[in-house]
């Protein structure tokens, strides 16, 4: 898997929940905070953000998606005066739906809205250091893969078919990608530093991808270089600017954030985890492992499940 699969893999629990919705004047949704991340498309009328931290209201017209990754409390309304109410999801992680039918002559919008459930004990930067929102205006033309996975998302919401129960996680994690995608590629102001810089740097993105393939390997900072054709200490001084630590110190904390994920997920015996993480011993395993989550690889395992 690539660096962005993985990212999100590791994070990712439980089920994503999806509904399409239509709203009438005057409406207010305030959703509270949670540990996932979640998006709003509008796919009729027009919608105003309400964002976290006080920041000045969005107006979202059709088309446009907003994607809120930290689990921030929002809101959405008509306008950008009309008092929010107060909605909760129910224990599935789903959310109510408002009824079908509103005043005679009132102006309505029809929304698509998500939430995923993400575990922030590793966090993977891609994610963190996203902003506390992102606006992905509908422009003609632009990001056609975006556009055809809300477009079948909506279409199995409306009209569901034999198999939608499945099609709908499928197409809300493809819908997740291809909005971090999105963002990290062709949208974000400075695409030139950052993770968004080592995604499109090829020397830095070809190691990543090396370490993603093959974590267990004992990779020398050299041969993770020669991955992208630079000598040594050009390729160090190049992916530690981008990446925000330097190569083996990115490969350690991958490796450890993928035996936490090993260890929520799978039943696997430690010593067949300890060498999925690159380590050649239980103990060396074990001891790496509560110096970065503070507990020893069992009680972790116990505690995630």
């Amino acid at each position: 898997m690539d660096v962005l699969s993985d990212a999100v893999a590791a994070m990712r629990t439980g089920r994503p929940h999806s509904s399409r919705t239509v709203r009438f004047a005057p409406w207010g949704i305030r959703f509270p905070a949670s540990r996932g991340a979640g998006f709003h498309v509008v796919l009729q009328g027009e919608a105003w953000l309400l964002p976290p931290d006080a920041a000045p209201p969005v107006r979202l017209g059709p088309g446009d998606v907003v994607l809120l990754a930290h689990g921030t409390g929002h809101a959405l309304a008509d306008r950008p005066d009309t008092p929010p109410t107060d909605v909760a999801p129910r224990p599935d992680g789903s959310w109510p739906t408002p009824p079908d039918r509103g005043p005679v002559g009132a102006r309505e919008t029809l929304l698509l809205c998500g939430a995923y459930q993400l575990s922030r004990v590793r966090a993977h930067p891609l994610l963190t250091e996203l902003p506390s929102y992102v606006h992905l205006p509908a422009r003609a033309g632009a990001h056609p893969r975006l556009r055809a996975a809300v477009d079948l998302l909506g279409a199995e919401l409306a009209e569901p078919q034999p198999g939608t129960d499945a099609v709908v996680p499928a197409l809300l994690d493809t819908l997740l990608l291809y909005l971090l995608r999105t963002w990290w590629l062709t949208e974000r102001p400075d695409r030139a530093t950052g993770w968004s810089g080592a995604l499109g740097d090829p020397a830095v993105a070809a190691a990543l991808k090396a370490i993603h393939r093959d974590p267990a390997r004992p990779w020398t900072v050299g041969e993770l270089g020669a991955e992208g054709g630079l000598s040594r200490a050009a390729f160090a001084r190049r992916f530690t600017a981008l990446v925000g630590r330097p190569p083996l110190a990115y490969l350690t904390w991958w490796r450890l954030t993928t035996a936490g994920w090993l260890l929520r997920t799978d039943d696997l015996p430690l010593r067949v985890v300890a060498g999925r993480a690159g380590y050649s011993s239980e103990f060396a395993f074990a001891k790496a492992f509560k110096r970065e989550y503070g507990m020893a690889p069992g009680r972790y395992r116990r505690e995630a499940g």
